[in-house]
């Protein structure tokens, strides 16, 4: 299919990386920060500009890679006929598009995405239209650069939406607040990286309920409060701890 790329940041980057590997012609980057979009189009060798004028209207499918501001103050900037057009987004409504094109729906990356990080092989990409017929259409081209291609609607999008958020970026966050004690204490925190990689592994063919490990589910008391002590020095740390040692107490 002839492609064109709607932004130039990170999921523009990895889409039109798969894009381009899966056989696919990309013909034009447009993104209002229009250095990004050169980068892009470079790479790509390809067309660009930072004016939705300009849009190549010969393609097949128009991809919106932009962020979730942007794309709810999109006010029919152009008009494809009936050309597929999809966002790439997950808390908004495929709705949004309903005025650029008769055939509209979602191609939304369930990935933290990164641009310098290689090419994302086995990206889950959960699809949707405003028809069977434009379905289809986006079902198609997602198999061609994604073998995890699965039907969410909007209500099931934002849902796994914040489940990946619970998932990576507070899991990450915690990883970050880890990382700093450890420069704080004097200890590697890059020890960790095995036990971290072992928890994940493990979710793999576990329930993370069946695998639960650590003092909180084993209701060692004496464990906890000599943690607690040494976390005296950091409240916003010392805060979590408890919190997550009560969610796992209550949850076993």
């Amino acid at each position: 299919m002839r492609v064109v790329m709607i932004g130039s940041g990170n999921v523009a980057t990895i889409f039109s990386r798969l894009i381009k590997k899966g056989g696919h012609t990309i013909l034009q980057v447009i993104s209002k920060q229009l250095p990004n979009a050169k980068t892009l189009a470079t790479e790509l060798n390809c067309d660009f500009s930072d004016n939705y004028g300009a849009l190549n209207k010969t393609a097949d499918i128009y991809i919106i890679a932009i962020n979730d501001d942007s794309l709810n103050k999109l006010d029919n900037p152009f008009s494809v006929g009936d050309k597929l057009v999809v966002h790439t987004a997950a808390s908004v409504s495929k709705s949004v598009l309903q005025n650029i094109s008769a055939n509209y729906g979602v191609l939304y990356p369930l990935q933290s995405l990164r641009k310098e990080i290689p090419d994302t092989v086995g990206m889950p990409l959960l699809i949707d239209g405003n028809s069977d017929h434009a379905i289809q259409l986006i079902q198609d081209f997602a198999l061609s650069i994604s073998p995890i291609v699965s039907k969410a609607n909007d209500e099931q999008r934002l849902k796994l939406h914040i489940a990946a958020i619970i998932a990576n970026n507070f899991t990450n966050h915690l990883f970050s607040l880890t990382e700093e004690f450890c420069k704080n204490e004097k200890v590697d925190f890059k020890l960790l990286l095995p036990i971290i990689n072992e928890t994940t592994r493990r979710l793999s063919t576990h329930s993370p309920a069946d695998v639960q490990t650590g003092p909180a589910i084993r209701n060692d008391d004496s464990t906890i409060d000599k943690h607690l002590a040494i976390l005296a020095n950091y409240p916003k740390l010392k805060n979590l701890y408890r919190i997550i040692t009560d969610s796992i107490r209550t949850n076993r």
